[in-house]
């Protein structure tokens, strides 16, 4: 199953990338809403080979979320893995300049099963598909606004 949304941001390249992939920050957001991240790769510079683990309650059972770096190409994409419980995911994030000021991000999300659970899991969400490609098409629209906000705060 695959979900996909895309939105016109009025800043460049650069500064759309790097909020994109500001990992430090999702960490902090995901604390903030209860789950437990741990980085397993160490600290440092973060690109292919970055991973965590993340553990969080959803639907009153514990989960538990392996995520990888598996591409890192600034300013123009990144692609994250992730596997819970026979559920595997793929985010692929690209930019591409549609102008010096204007950027262009695709957000794209995989999923596939593994095990039968997963499966049926799997088969709820396409259910869901719609409401699924809703709320990421309004967090994305959400974050190019706060993009451009804070774009044009610098003065730029």
């Amino acid at each position: 199953m695959q979900i996909t949304a895309r939105e016109d941001i009025e800043a460049p390249i650069e500064a759309v990338f790097a909020e994109a992939s500001d990992f430090p920050a999702f960490e902090r957001q995901a604390l903030r809403r209860g789950a437990d991240v741990r980085r397993v790769d160490g600290e440092g510079e973060i690109g292919e080979g970055t991973a965590w683990e993340i553990r969080f309650q959803f639907r009153g059972r514990e989960r538990e979320v392996r995520a990888d770096i598996v591409q890192f190409e600034p300013p123009q994409a990144y692609a994250v893995t992730s596997s819970t419980g026979g559920l595997e995911g793929l985010t692929y994030v690209e930019c591409v300049a549609l102008a010096r000021s204007r950027t262009r991000i695709t957000m794209v999300t995989e999923f596939s099963a593994r095990t039968l659970p997963a499966r049926l899991l799997l088969q709820s969400l396409k259910l869901a598909r719609g409401k699924l490609t809703k709320r990421l098409t309004a967090r994305t629209a959400h974050f190019a606004r706060e993009v451009e906000a804070r774009w044009q705060r610098r003065g730029a």
